[in-house]
């Protein structure tokens, strides 16, 4: 028998919000909390401090979720609407709260402040809801059920929100729905795009059971694959999962470096401790940002030595011994520019292995011959030296990015075939 579906509605309250003033964070974290205990977000609203837009959204949210989830607006402030808009939703007084009220007190005393007038209205709640505790604030959920539909409002603060949902909010709905397992595998696959990749792996995918769903996540530079399904019993979920995934392997062993929380940049660091070897970057044209995604990885100091930063030709002469043969007769953008700065790399920093760029950013500094998004990267291993041109975009930023994943793409693929 399928597990029955549990529907979801974020609700986000306030105008900072819609003015684009602050990122809502908050709907992307409680997605996946509830994603996790088997609730599927089918909606998410983001209104104004407008009491006729709450109320419509309270209305529309009723009629299509069985859990709807409200942030924002519970401040003591004039322009918190929330609390009142609740209470006139669901026809109920707002009334002190006891337990609201001796929480409120106790934080008060704990922190050594008076407990004012309108601290104090923070523990007035609608008379019918349930107290949802928030050991993080002064503000206090509520926990509604109305025609078999669960509403529970929160405050907007990132922190006080997810400690309430972590302690209170998610075991509650659990108990209420008996909600089902969602189990996720996620395939991490790179230098590879997304149509080429669906390619090489319809065989695979054509045969999935109707209970494995796949959807393919492209990002800068990856491909994600990820393979979802749910059910009451984990363990069974997680075998066919795991099954499916060594049915994939021959049609895309060669770009999948990780499974489900691993980067390229963890996966090339465990490699180099697993090998004992080193590794330094030679910069131009990613100005650093290539270092800074390797270094990310707690323990990298491990394995990585350095980078030198050489975006002017005089220090790439200088600090790398570039040619100045090479630079004036291939230029700084060029095959063989990149191979002598990663082999300068590696003899400066004393590394195994070195990673170098050099390329046009942009937006400006191209020519006919060399366009804006032309880069060239080079990966240095003991025993060979691998290059690749890349013709990337009219986005400075864009590219530097770009470039920093590709570079650590073709060093993946350098590492696995050097070893």
């Amino acid at each position: 028998m399928s597990p029955v579906n549990i529907i979801s509605e974020i609700i986000t309250i306030g105008d900072e919000i819609l003015y684009g003033q602050i990122l809502d964070s908050n709907a992307q974290w409680m997605s996946s909390a509830l994603d996790d205990i088997g609730v599927k977000v089918k909606y998410r609203t983001t209104i104004g401090d407008n009491e006729p837009d709450i109320l419509d959204a309270l209305q529309r949210a009723e009629g299509r979720a069985d859990v709807v989830l409200i942030t924002g607006g519970l401040g003591p402030t004039s322009d918190d609407l929330t609390k009142p808009c609740l209470a006139k939703y669901f026809n109920a007084e707002i009334v002190e709260n006891e337990l609201a009220m001796k929480e409120l007190a106790a934080l008060f005393k704990h922190i050594g402040r008076d407990l004012t007038e309108t601290n104090r209205a923070q523990a007035y709640l609608p008379e019918n809801c349930t107290h949802v505790p928030n050991k993080m604030g002064t503000a206090p959920g509520m926990w509604f059920f109305e025609n078999q539909t669960v509403f529970v409002s929160m405050p907007g603060v990132p922190f006080e929100m997810k400690e309430m949902m972590t302690q209170t909010v998610l075991p509650k709905i659990q108990e209420a729905f008996h909600t089902p397992f969602v189990v996720h595998k996620m395939v991490k696959t790179i230098g590879i795009g997304e149509s080429w990749l669906a390619d090489k792996i319809k065989p695979w995918a054509d045969q999935l059971p109707e209970d494995i769903k796949l959807a393919y996540l492209p990002s800068l530079g990856h491909v994600k694959l990820r393979l979802t399904t749910q059910g009451n019993d984990l363990e069974k979920l997680e075998s066919n999962l795991n099954n499916q995934v060594e049915r994939l392997q021959p049609y895309a062993d060669k770009y999948i470096y990780g499974y489900d929380s691993d980067t390229i940049e963890s996966v090339i660091g465990k490699h180099l401790k697993d090998q004992n070897l080193t590794i330094a970057t030679a910069e131009s044209c990613t100005g650093g940002y290539l270092a800074h995604m390797l270094t990310s990885v707690p323990g990298s100091s491990a394995y990585f030595k350095g980078g030198i930063l050489a975006y002017a030709n005089e220090v790439k002469i200088a600090q790398l011994e570039v040619k100045a043969e090479t630079l004036e007769a291939e230029g700084a953008v060029s095959e063989q520019t990149v191979i002598e700065m990663a082999e300068g790399a590696c003899q400066k920093l004393g590394t195994d292995i070195a990673i170098a760029t050099s390329g046009i950013a942009g937006p400006d500094g191209g020519t006919e011959e060399k366009p804006v998004g032309t880069i060239w990267i080079a990966v240095k291993t003991p025993e060979t030296i691998s290059t690749r041109k890349l013709s990337l975009y009219k986005d400075r930023l864009l590219n530097i990015k770009s470039t920093s994943v590709a570079a650590l793409a073709l060093a993946w693929q350098t590492l696995n075939q050097s070893h």
